[in-house]
């Protein structure tokens, strides 16, 4: 399975091996094919990984090492 939602090839590799394991996962693949992950992903990942993630949990967002999670 390709990966391309991020660069970031360890949280790819992270990616495919619970994809392989989990059998509810924290992604899902959109209508464009694309792996996204879910807020619970992000929080259980810890900080932010700064690669604009549509459910980034963390404020500001998009900050690359953020562990502030927002209050919503």
């Amino acid at each position: 399975m390709t990966v391309k939602a991020s660069n970031d090839w360890i949280q790819q590799l992270y990616v495919q091996e619970t994809l392989k394991k989990s059998p509810e996962p924290d992604f899902y693949e959109n209508e464009n094919g694309k792996i996204v992950m879910t807020k619970s992903y992000h929080i259980k990942r810890g900080s932010c990984c700064g690669s604009k993630c549509l459910n980034c949990p963390y404020e500001p967002k998009y900050v690359k090492g953020n562990k502030i999670v927002e209050n919503h």
